[in-house]
């Protein structure tokens, strides 16, 4: 069986931000399965998806920090401007982490580990709205 529809989430600040509980509350509106795949598809250019520690904030924090030093703003080369010195840098971050994720559903849950949570970065500084595909297959 095959099921899908579209969450979307309010504007965050800029930085990673736990998303388990929207998608697990969008999970729980599909016809229940005991086994399968759920696949997250983010539907933007400028923020990503990533599956990493639920528990300790600081490792978000880290998360946002690495990431800055790693693509750093201003850099005087990059072109892609337009909306801001964050433009760019946001559309590199979102490739090097991804806008998907595929998970495995269990018992009609998500089957996730003791110390995992899906994370939605935000790399822009006003990034707004954000759509989610959900896309549920199984039995």
């Amino acid at each position: 069986m095959w099921q899908q529809q579209q969450i979307q989430l309010r504007a965050k600040a800029r930085g990673f931000h736990l998303i388990t509980a929207e998608i697990e509350a969008a999970l729980a509106q599909f016809s229940p399965i005991s086994i399968g795949l759920l696949h997250l598809q983010l539907q933007h250019t400028s923020a990503s998806l990533t599956l990493n520690e639920n528990a300790d904030p600081t490792v978000r924090t880290d998360f946002e920090a690495w990431f800055n030093h790693s693509v750093a703003e201003d850099t005087r080369y990059f072109r892609h401007t337009y909306e801001g010195t964050d433009d760019m840098p946001a559309h590199i971050k979102s490739s090097l982490l991804g806008t998907s994720l595929l998970l495995p559903i269990q018992d009609g849950q998500l089957a996730l580990g003791t110390w995992q949570g899906i994370y939605l970065g935000e790399h822009r500084n006003q990034g707004g709205n954000r759509r989610i595909l959900l896309t549920l297959q199984g039995d």
